[in-house]
């Protein structure tokens, strides 16, 4: 056996001990199982499975050339982007589409709580009570138009920094619940 052959010999053992090894290389690379799938050939032959209509259907606006209906299409039902509340302005977060993230809160001015007795608490299940709000879903937060006489203890989700001074310059207390 000449040095060439020697040389070869031991290059091909050493090819298949990488292989056993699981190495990688050029020689050896192909797809994972499964990976690779047969095209579907479309319209050869009713044996086919996908011949005549070529898995169209019969008629309609999906089987034509072409058809297809575009994306957002409910089949001529209002679409949802036509449906929902819009604000004006520029296309931002702010005006379209009008909806959850928006926050709001139940305003209620100071000139409100002139009705309660000196001392009282103020929350919102009282101004639920006196007949001042309809109910306690949305948080309630003061505002400061009016003017207020009588010193109260007023609990709410939020003030106005102008109630806020109001309240306080009555003798009052503004407590964020």
């Amino acid at each position: 056996m000449s040095a060439e052959e020697k040389k070869e010999k031991k290059e091909a053992e050493a090819e298949k001990a990488a292989e056993a090894e699981g190495y990688i290389g050029l020689h050896n690379l192909k797809p994972g199982a499964g990976a690779r799938h047969v095209r579907k050939r479309l319209g050869r032959g009713l044996g086919s499975g996908h011949g005549k209509t070529s898995g169209r259907g019969h008629k309609g606006f999906n089987s034509r050339s072409g058809g297809g209906v575009r994306p957002g299409y409910e089949g001529g039902q209002m679409p949802l982007y036509m449906r929902v509340s819009k604000l004006r302005g520029p296309n931002k977060k702010m005006s379209m589409p009008f909806g959850p993230f928006r926050t709001s809160t139940t305003g209620v001015n100071v000139a409100r709580l002139a009705g309660f007795e000196a001392g009282t608490e103020v929350t919102p299940e009282a101004l639920v009570a006196a007949g001042i709000i309809k109910n306690t879903k949305l948080p309630v937060k003061i505002l400061g138009h009016g003017e207020l006489e009588v010193a109260l203890i007023v609990k709410a989700q939020g003030f106005s920094k102008s109630a806020r001074e109001k309240i306080e310059a009555a003798g009052g207390k503004a407590e964020v619940i």
